[in-house]
Parts: structure tokens; sequence; C-alpha cells
């Protein structure tokens, strides 16, 4: 199923007026999510050299989970990696430890690298975490921006979107039903076998996250799935025709696009003042872009560069809890969408800022937001 939708964004024949201007559609929802996402980096403090023990970014994790609960945030993604760089390889089971800690927020990965996983034990520890969280459990499938796991679980990068389809189409199926008839090139064959154990949840959340390429926004709408969509560089009215190309998908499967919510996950760090944000992130960024660059064969991200991200229609959401507002408002009149997810700041950040970070995202930020989109939505 190589190039099964053979598009790119400049084949789309959406204007970005149309995008902003065009016929809105209300998602069926009186209450706007925002929450967090993180990858649990561990890398050294750009600004001291030091570098705390995995243990140690653990614990914080599950502190910062902790208090984005009691402040009234949404949402926890946690993203899996096979990479020195991180510490979060079995995200299900750190999000297990989170949930015994936590009430209210949902607990996602951001994302399971479906690719290279198998889906019956992927919906066995989803389920697993959805009992213990009394039904909390979310999964974000995607094909993974990083490639270790290919090899590390045997798996040739040449099948990369095959690989992918068909594990979606199996998790679905097993989603669906207690026992499982199947057959596919990848995986050996399921016979009437039953996969446990069944999650408190009807139906577990499965969302598709995309990072901009239309064949999977027309897969994840075709299919009637939520679709997370990740902004971390450009100006997001770029992404808007992707959005649109996701529900005309959806409505073209017979599937009621007001059913559907859209979630943006972008980067950002907030603080009491926007040039202080600004100042004290962009050490992070710098390291962590910059390696992640030159292992691409991106160039560098200066600080004209950064700074740039951070302006209004900039992927970045950096500055004061009022810069933030404004710029989740903005997109929302580009998007509609219903979920905003922050990775509060990249690389090992200083446990006190990004608490202090959260704190301000779930008190001044959240209920704002919230308000304003619930008066919008009328």
């Amino acid at each position: 199923m190589r190039n099964e939708y053979p598009l790119t964004l400049n084949d789309l024949s959406y204007s970005i007026a149309e995008v902003i201007l065009g016929e809105r559609i209300k998602i069926m929802t009186n209450h706007f999510e925002i929450g967090l996402y993180t990858f649990a980096e561990l890398t050294p403090d750009p600004r001291t050299g030091d570098l705390i023990s995995p243990a140690q970014r653990l614990q914080q994790f599950i502190e910062r989970v902790e208090l984005a609960d009691q402040v009234g945030l949404d949402v926890i993604g946690l993203g899996e990696h096979h990479r020195p760089d991180f510490v979060s390889s079995a995200p299900e089971v750190i999000l297990a430890a989170a949930a015994a800690r936590t009430r209210s927020i949902r607990l996602s990965s951001a994302v399971t690298v479906l690719s290279s996983d198998d889906p019956v034990r992927v919906f066995q520890r989803f389920a697993a975490l959805d009992l213990i969280s009394d039904g909390r459990a979310e999964i974000m499938a995607g094909r993974g921006s990083f490639i270790e796991s290919f090899p590390l679980f045997g798996y040739d990068l040449q099948d990369y979107n095959e690989l992918f389809v068909e594990k979606l189409e199996l998790l679905l199926k097993i989603r669906a039903n207690e026992r499982v008839t199947w057959s596919g090139q990848h995986r050996p064959p399921l016979d009437d076998r039953g996969v446990y154990p069944r999650p408190l949840q009807e139906e577990l959340p499965i969302w598709i996250a995309v990072g901009g390429t239309p064949q999977s926004a027309v897969r994840a709408g075709t299919l009637g799935l939520p679709l997370a969509v990740a902004i971390i560089g450009g100006m997001p009215e770029q992404f808007g025709p992707l959005v649109a190309l996701y529900r005309e998908a959806a409505a073209g499967a017979g599937h009621d696009p007001a059913k559907l919510p859209v979630s943006i996950n972008s980067h950002g760090f907030i603080a009491d003042d926007s040039q202080q944000a600004r100042d004290y992130a962009y050490p992070y960024f710098e390291q962590v872009m910059n390696k992640i660059g030159r292992e691409r064969g991106f160039p560098p991200m200066t600080r004209d560069h950064y700074d740039a991200s951070c302006e209004l229609r900039g992927a970045n959401f950096i500055g004061t809890p009022d810069d933030v507002i404004e710029k989740i408002l903005f997109q929302h009149e580009i998007f509609g969408h219903q979920r905003f997810l922050l990775m509060m700041g990249i690389g090992t950040m200083p446990h006190d800022k990004v608490m202090h970070a959260i704190e301000l995202l779930g008190t001044k930020i959240a209920p704002a937001v919230r308000r304003e989109i619930a008066l919008r939505m009328k």
C-alpha cells in the first residue's frame, strides 16, 4: 500500500483564506482541552553541564503530572523513544505510575510507534492502563519521527508505510472485537483469538498523530479517528489545509466531522515576563533542535529564527500567559480545534522552572482560553 495517497500540501485546493474565513465546523463539545506532552528528555543542562539520572528524570515527570492534574489540565502525553537522550521507551509503564498519583488527567502516549510494535501488545498494555486509571487511557498512534525502534525490533525501514497501515488496521479490529481473526504481511495471523484484558472505556480512544503529511491526514479522516497535528516549525496557517483535508476525507467516508476532534501539539515555555521566557528557554531549544538538525542535515537554528518562532504566527508558544492565550486563540481561528497540548520546554529544563510554567498553564491560560472558546462556539 505504498503511496496510498500520493499528495503533497501543494496539491491541496484550499487557500488559507478559505480555511480561516470559511464555514466553521462546530465540534460537539463544551470543553476545550488543554494539556502537556513530553518525551522525557535526558540531556545535559546547557547552562551548567549537569546531567540528572534517569530515576530523577522519571520522578520529575511524575511530579509534573501530579501538578498538571491539580491545576486542572486535561491531558498528559508521553512519547516513545529508544535513544540514550530519552527515558521513555515504555510510556505505558510510566503513565501507570502517574495514574496512581492522579485523579482526572487523561493519560496518553505521544506517540506510540505502532509501526515497530505488536498491535496486540499495544492494546493489552493500554487496556491495563485504562483499568488502572479508571478509564483515562488514550493511544496516540504514529509512525514516529525517529527510526531507532525499527532495527531494534527487527523491522525494515523500506516497509515504513505498509507497517503502519497494516498494524493500525489490526489495532482497530482488536478494539472493536474481543475475539479476532486477521491476517497480514508483517505479523503472524490470528484465528479467532481473544485479546485481553478489555479496557474500562467502551471504546479506547485512538488518535492519529501527523507531522504534516496529507496522506496521513486523509487516512485518519477516512477511518473516522481523531487527529493530532504536530506543529513545531513554520507558520500555523500552512497546516490549515491539512486539517481541512482531514475533515473533507472524514465527510467523504460517511463520518461526521463535527464528532471528530483535532489536537494541535506544539513546543513552548511560559514565564512571568516575555523576554525572560525567550531568553531562558533559548539554550535548551538550541541544544535539542540543533542536535536533531545535525542528524538530519537541517541548517542550525539561529537566535533570529528562534525569536521569529515565538511571535504570533510562529510555531513556538514561548512567553507570558497572555502571549500564549493570544496564540492559542489565534490558531483556533485557523483550525477550530478541540485540544491543545504543549511540550513544556525541550531538553532537560530545570524542574522548578517547568513546574512554574505548568502552574501558569493550568491556572491562568486554560481558564481564559476555555471561556473565550465557549463563547465562540455558542
